[in-house]
């Protein structure tokens, strides 16, 4: 009988601890929440004993409706074994009577939420980069040009910064006038316009230019580095807009990366593991 031998793992390394349903404020009576991804260490939940790790926080598209939190988290636990946390996010939905600006205000909250508890998670508050897909990039696009924007700061952890230090898009409403114009005939696509940009049409202009990443590059200030994907088959959000907010931030003098992939449609087809190892690179530039 040949029996092997392993060495056992006092410190857990490697492990990943899924930290549910965290409340990390609420708004209008509703409870806001994210789950977090960690090291698993042998001490929680008191503290992590681990040296401090960039943040990542994630928020999936959702069509501005409250995003699902575990879409994505079979792939971003690569990115806790490379050394990060990440914090997948929910906001508010615009369907149940929460127009702009309030998944931007609750994906900022988030933000200092996550830095005011940066000793509890491991995480470096100097590190904190965004990623969003669809509607969620949308939101993280915004955070980065509006960094510590008091228009979209609310009372919660108002010590703390909701600026982040990188920003990965992923098929992104860039133009959202443009963005429900190419959707007009979609089901659904007018409500949803009524329910996020408010009843009073004659405003809708106003607010998709403020929702509008291509439109909130300011002339001459610095931004946070962008990574930009996109489908050049996106049948939800043109791939053209991509390339704008490329060159708007390029012509700008800012840090700009941006990626066609060829053939993929609106999520689908559009993921692959070469996504997902160009993402850690161009954060491990930013970070390590």
């Amino acid at each position: 009988m040949t029996i092997h031998e392993l060495v056992n793992n006092p410190t857990l390394s490697g492990q990943v601890r899924l930290i549910e349903n965290i409340v990390y404020g609420a708004m209008d009576g509703e409870a806001l929440h994210m789950s977090i991804l960690a090291p698993w260490t042998q001490r929680f939940p008191k503290q992590y004993q681990t040296e401090p790790r960039p943040l990542i926080v994630f928020v999936q598209g959702s069509s501005w409706r409250t995003p699902t939190m575990g879409e994505e988290i079979p792939q971003l636990v690569q990115f806790v074994r490379a050394g990060y946390v990440v914090a997948t996010v929910q906001h508010r939905s615009s369907l149940d009577g929460h127009p702009f600006p309030a998944f931007l205000q609750d994906v900022k909250t988030a933000i200092r939420f996550l830095r005011a508890n940066a000793q509890k998670y491991a995480i470096d508050p100097q590190q904190v980069a965004i990623w969003g897909t669809s509607s969620g990039a949308n939101a993280a696009m915004l955070v980065g040009l509006t960094g510590n924007d008091p228009r979209y700061k609310v009372d919660l952890y108002q010590d703390e910064s909701d600026a982040v230090d990188a920003v990965v898009s992923c098929f992104a409403p860039i133009d959202v006038e443009k963005t429900f114009e190419y959707n007009a005939n979609v089901p659904g696509s007018k409500l949803l316009q009524y329910c996020l940009l408010g009843p009073d049409v004659s405003k809708w202009p106003a607010i998709e230019k403020q929702m509008s990443p291509l439109h909130q590059v300011k002339d001459g200030q610095n931004y946070p580095p962008f990574l930009l994907f996109h489908g050049d088959a996106d049948k939800v959000v043109p791939y053209e807009q991509m390339e704008k907010m490329y060159m708007r931030l390029k012509d700008n003098g800012n840090s700009v990366e941006a990626y066609r992939i060829k053939g993929a449609n609106h999520e689908r087809d559009f993921w692959s593991p070469t996504i997902y190892n160009i993402v850690q690179k161009f954060l491990d530039d930013q970070f390590k």
